[in-house]
């Protein structure tokens, strides 16, 4: 009977606050796929805008530019705040992590705040055509992630202030970087889509009211 060759690795810690944990690993994963989704619903809305005569349809005006311009500003100011609480988990440096969280936080809201007002500024609704409806689908579905990171982001705040910033939530605060990270970005290519694309892609007509048509 041959002996089994066994490595020793309880020299090793339970948890490593780095890239190199598993957790961290998989929740790149998660955002690539998440990444991907939108990547397919932006492809989509190409294609039926290339299957439309007409864009935006009639009686769709331009959705506001200026709220969502200015609101890019506190949206990537706050990876400062994600930075900042990343590197002090490693560290284990709590009033870091504090800081950083609330940083992280105010400026998530502030955001969030004015990516409401912009949402109400909408002059049409969910339903109306198919522009609308892609243009509702992204907000909604970026907005759904953010918010949902928004709480958990608060939720990490509340235990470090209670005092518990053990390895595992150390290692929550690390992964949560990943999370805010791919919001940010994911928004940069959905805002041009949805802010831009409408403008970008609009229909050109003729003097008379009729649509100019290349040959």
């Amino acid at each position: 009977m041959t002996e089994s060759k066994t490595i020793d690795v309880s020299h090793l810690p339970p948890y490593d606050i780095s890239s190199q944990a598993p957790l961290w690993w998989g929740q790149l994963l998660l955002a690539a796929i998440e990444g991907t989704m939108f990547c397919i619903l932006i492809a989509a809305y190409f294609y039926v805008r290339l299957r439309m005569d007409v864009w935006p349809p009639p009686g769709d005006q331009f959705p506001p530019r200026l709220l969502p311009t200015i609101a890019l500003l506190p949206l990537f100011l706050s990876c400062i705040g994600t930075y900042w609480a990343s590197e002090a988990a490693k560290k284990d440096d709590r009033a870091g992590m504090i800081k950083g969280l609330a940083l992280n936080l105010a400026l998530g809201l502030v955001f969030f705040v004015m990516r409401v007002m912009d949402w109400y500024a909408l002059n049409f609704s969910f339903k109306e055509d198919a522009f609308a409806t892609y243009e509702w689908t992204f907000l909604a579905l970026h907005t759904y992630d953010y918010v949902a990171d928004v709480i958990f982001t608060l939720v990490l705040l509340v235990i470090v202030l209670m005092g518990r910033h053990g390895p595992k939530v150390r290692l929550g605060i690390h992964v949560d970087s990943i999370v805010w990270y791919f919001l940010v970005i994911i928004w940069v290519p959905l805002y041009v889509v949805v802010y831009w694309g409408p403008k970008l892609l609009e229909t050109h007509r003729c003097p008379t009211g009729f649509r100019a048509v290349d040959y």
